[in-house]
């Protein structure tokens, strides 16, 4: 699909649009007892979340994101507010991954003290990375050993909060749990599993991410080294070469009875396989790495997608395996190489047509064709709801007028675009 063939949506409506989003988020958001703000994955339910995949923690980018992006007080406040459920939370949690426990909670909580000022916040993220340090067994600190769940995201998200000590100590058990390929090496991504998984979200390409990166700011050649074999790896697998790049979820397929052997999102797809080969450009300074992201870039574009071509093949409009994931990669390659808009505008026009819009604001629901009723429940989160995806269309805007490529807040796992990227955007008038 071009530009042409989609229905264009003004970029104030775009705006309009990710405000309604926000009015929807702030006000699913509920009053803790400590005088915070937290909240549930879904409004109907009764548990608070304060993971970063998809509860609290998520959610704070998103206003710090608002705050930056319209210079209003309010969203600054309930992100302070929510600091205090999560430092509240730090201690109660029986997980300390990036995605799912304490790791993300410490890396949130230590952007609201770098951002906002807020040491209380601070001071809960050093107890939070202690609480995660004192966990360790001397390999793992559970079943999962990926970036979500596991060592990988523990490592990432302690680099990215000041902890390299930490860091490096999460990361170094790979190099002696990497398993032989003919191409590289390989991770299981969780105990007693004959699979091996591929890509970002639970796979090696994961693994290699959080491994470059760290082995690149440490000083460990050691470990950069077993990311680039671990990419190798990967790299073997290709299936759609010479002009593209498609990888499958997994060798033999995990769970063939629920998952498809072929995404293309940010989770297990090539819009997530791209943002791993920009980590490596940026370490390595190959070449290898950028005509590999195009590859992956020339996929997604030509797979068909945001149309649901058929049941189940692109029913997710979150960023973790939806449309906006694929929205921050074109993003990133608006700011990065000057990408024509048009691609994005497709993303963001889907986005538009499939919000729910009301009295109450603006949200998502994703679609589960095996599911009676199919539409689901709209979700708060930043992996399936509106905190992933306002995300994208408050950044989307400011490209589209020139602004400043840069979030508030840098995912951990989607590396920030060059300085001499920022500095073009901001001396030329966006090509709509």
């Amino acid at each position: 699909m071009t530009a042409s063939e989609a229905t264009r949506v003004a970029v104030d409506e775009v705006e309009g649009l990710a405000v309604d989003g926000l009015r929807w988020l702030t006000e699913a958001a509920r009053e803790t007892s400590e005088g915070g703000l937290a909240w549930t994955t879904r409004p109907s339910d009764n548990e608070l979340d304060p993971m970063l995949y998809s509860g609290t923690a998520g959610n704070v980018p998103v206003l710090l994101e608002a705050w930056r992006h319209f210079g209003d007080d309010s969203y600054a406040d309930a992100a302070l507010r929510a600091a205090r459920s999560l430092a509240h939370s730090v201690d109660g949690i029986d997980d300390d991954s990036l995605y799912f426990g304490r790791t993300g909670m410490a890396l949130v909580l230590r952007a609201l003290h770098e951002e906002l000022g807020d040491t209380a916040a601070g001071a809960a993220a050093d107890r939070a990375l202690e609480l995660v340090r004192s966990r360790f067994d001397g390999t793992r600190w559970g079943d999962l050993f990926e970036l979500m769940g596991g060592n990988a995201g523990i490592g990432l998200g302690a680099l990215l909060a000041g902890d390299t000590e930490l860091a490096v100590l999460a990361m170094e058990p790979y190099l002696r749990t990497a398993e032989q390929t003919p191409a590289g090496v390989h991770w299981a991504h969780r105990t007693g599993i004959d699979s091996r998984l591929h890509h970002v979200s639970h796979g090696t390409l994961g693994i290699v991410l959080a491994l470059a990166r760290v082995g690149g700011a440490t000083g460990r050649a050691d470990l950069v080294e077993l990311a680039l074999a671990g990419a190798a790896d990967v790299m073997a697998r290709d299936e759609a070469g010479p002009e593209g790049f498609l990888v499958l979820h997994s060798t033999p397929q995990y769970r063939p009875d629920v998952i498809e052997p072929i995404s293309y999102g940010w989770c297990h797809g090539p819009a997530g396989d791209a943002q791993v080969f920009r980590v490596l450009r940026d370490i390595t300074a190959d070449p290898v790495w950028p005509a590999l992201a195009d590859r992956c870039w020339h996929t997604v574009t030509h797979s068909g997608l945001p149309q649901r071509l058929r049941p189940g093949f692109w029913d997710n409009n979150g960023r973790c395996c939806g449309t906006a994931g694929v929205l921050a990669l074109a993003c990133d390659r608006i700011a990065e190489q000057q990408d024509p808009h048009d691609f994005a505008h497709v993303l963001v026009a889907d986005l538009a047509a499939r919000a729910i819009r009301d009295s109450d604001g603006a949200r998502w629901s994703n679609f589960e064709h095996r599911a009676t009723p199919s539409n689901l429940e709209p979700c708060t989160g930043w992996a399936m709801g509106n905190a992933g995806i306002v995300r994208e269309l408050l950044r989307f805007v400011r490209l589209s007028r020139g602004g400043d490529p840069r979030y508030a807040f840098a995912w951990p796992d989607q590396p920030p675009v060059p300085a001499q990227a920022t500095t073009l955007r901001r001396g030329t008038d966006a090509v709509l």
